[in-house]
């Protein structure tokens, strides 16, 4: 047995190693989808494929990631050797949607050995401006099946002995749009792992490959434990909730999300049961991404400060019927399921706690990632370009606290993309970038607000997709608090004096639009749910979000006692 102050070390020494590769592929990446909104995470493996730690980036990739790993150990097993590196993206062998590649690096004690030893895997997921598929940026909001959303990858190596297996990059950077940006973000894919590889042989050196192994095991045991304490801290029953993405873009409206909790001892179940059958749109989110977001969920009720492995776990049971959204059969389409399907099953998740455990848990956030793509030819360049990132909105109210304005929420955890960064790299300008007034939904704790961001495509037409949810299903307030309201999207031709809505052709928030030159895209993303009876909020509260423009007279008159709009 590791002694404990070993086994601190050792811990801590991997979670290190996770972020400084997190770091250098942030560093080393050329899009500023992975430079600037930092929409990629990384983690390190036993040799058993199991999640030792990880850098806490998204979410939607940490949980999932465990899957991508287990496809690339099984595809290869034993045949994998030092500077050998697997890259794969299908969401049916592990991936979440085509975007996110995954490269996973065998790890051994000794490489220059005859005999060398297998003792660790590095993994990174990196979404990628663009795959293929038939809209730039790979996000295409009116797909029907995947075959449509981009190039799909098996497990497949990659590097060999360290150096590029040309014949595989080469097919991949044949089929997008911007392939010097792709070799370069798999370059720092590859920097990455890299950086995992020299950390633990650092290790090895210091305590040996079998006392290391010995220490991996121990890790995951002891958050095993911590997680069964704590979900032993609920009572024993059955918890339910159910909520309902608004469509899935093809006419297909209200598709319901439902989660069964089931708390016995020290062990929770999460039972999907009831939830839509696959659909024909984009939402369909596979058995990977469902479960990394019923990890995350049962996470955000537990202790925070368990160390994040395998052993977290342990204790959970999913069972997600098979040929529905939360688990669908190929080919679906299910580039939204990772985007918004996994936010849903967050809601639900949160939202069955929260019937025995509302102290735990947060109001709904806004409950989309709100993902937008832009693609077209560059003018200045005359080159294809491909823009997309997500907004940010609100974040839910709880007990004793607003809820956060204008951030990433839940399952996506990413920065924005500056205005600056916007600027320079595309053919697009930032016209607008603001919190909505009165977006979060009013409570004794307001929810977060949402935001609103206006970009205008510049001297070329632009091919946009937008791809969001919560346009007609308001985030839920908890304990008496009101609703976020719903998000929206408008256009604006190039001849409009002005981007008021009145003025604006609404968006179908699942679409895909050809734009001019000088239209302006309008994106407000939805606000957050409130927090407990908004009669009990504090007065002083409601003069501070008058004073700062966050509410509006009317809002603090229907809601709130006290303040200017009294």
């Amino acid at each position: 047995m590791v002694d404990s102050v070993t086994l601190e070390v050792i811990r801590n020494g991997c979670i290190a190693i996770a972020e400084e590769m997190n770091a250098n592929l942030i560093r080393t990446g050329y899009s500023p989808n992975i430079k600037e909104r930092r929409d990629c995470s990384c983690a390190l493996f036993d040799a058993e494929g199991e999640m030792i730690s990880q850098a806490e980036n998204m979410p939607v990739h940490l949980g999932a990631m465990p899957f991508s790993v287990s496809a690339a150990v099984e595809a290869y097993g034993g045949d994998l050797e030092p500077g050998d590196a697997v890259l794969l993206n299908d969401p049916f062998r592990g991936g979440a949607h085509l975007p996110d590649l995954t490269l996973v690096s065998p790890i051994f004690d000794d490489p220059e050995s005859d005999d060398p030893e297998l003792v660790a895997y590095a993994a990174n997921r990196a979404h990628h401006a663009d795959v293929g598929g038939s809209t730039a940026g790979s996000v295409a909001a009116d797909s029907t099946e995947i075959y449509q959303e981009g190039l799909r990858i098996p497990p497949v190596k990659l590097f060999s002995g360290g150096e590029v297996v040309e014949d595989v990059m080469e097919m991949i950077l044949t089929n997008v749009r911007t392939p010097d940006e792709r070799r370069g973000d798999i370059r720092a894919q590859e920097a990455a792992n890299e950086t995992a590889r020299e950390r633990v042989h650092e290790l090895v050196a210091d305590y040996g490959a079998r006392d290391l192994a010995e220490a991996f095991g121990e890790v995951k045991d002891y958050s095993e434990r911590r997680m069964r304490a704590e979900i032993e801290e609920f009572p024993d029953g059955t918890y339910s909730f159910e909520d309902v993405l608004d469509d899935d873009g093809r006419g297909n409206t209200d598709l319901p999300v439902r989660a069964t909790v089931t708390v016995s001892g020290d062990e929770v179940g999460v039972d999907f049961s009831g939830t839509a059958d696959q659909t024909e749109g984009p939402v369909n989110a596979v058995l990977a991404v469902t479960s990394s977001a019923t990890y995350y969920a049962i996470r955000c009720v537990t202790d925070p400060d368990i160390p994040p492995n395998h052993g977290c776990y342990r204790p959970i049971t999913i069972d997600a019927p098979e040929g529905s959204i939360v688990n669908p059969e190929p080919p679906a389409a299910v580039v939204g399921g990772n985007l918004e399907t996994s936010q849903r099953v967050t809601d639900v998740v949160l939202g069955a706690f929260a019937t025995e455990a509302p102290e735990r848990v947060t109001a709904a956030g806004q409950g989309t990632m709100n993902n937008i793509t832009f693609g077209g030819t560059d003018p200045r360049s005359d080159s294809p370009y491909a823009f997309y990132e997500t907004q940010g909105g609100g974040f839910g109210a709880r007990e004793g606290k607003d809820g956060m304005d204008g951030v990433h929420v839940h399952m996506s955890n990413t920065m924005n993309t500056p205005a600056e960064v916007l600027e320079t790299a595309y053919p697009l300008r930032v016209r607008r970038y603001a919190y909505r007034p009165d977006s979060g939904g009013a409570g004794e704790f307001r929810g977060g607000l949402g935001l609103r961001r206006d970009i205008e495509v510049r001297g070329h037409t632009a091919r946009f997709s937008l791809l969001a949810d919560r346009h007609q299903h308001a985030p839920y307030g908890l304990l008496g608090g009101e609703p976020g309201e719903p998000g929206a999207a408008y256009v604006f031709d190039p001849d409009a004096d002005d981007t008021d809505d009145a003025d604006g052709e609404r968006l179908p928030q699942k679409s895909v639009h050809d734009l001019p030159p000088g239209t302006v895209v309008s994106v407000r993303t939805p606000g957050a749910g409130g927090y407990g009876d908004p009669a009990d909020r504090d007065a002083d509260s409601v003069e501070r979000d008058l004073r700062l423009g966050k509410i509006s007279d009317e809002y603090a008159d229907r809601y709130h006692e006290g303040g200017d709009g009294e």
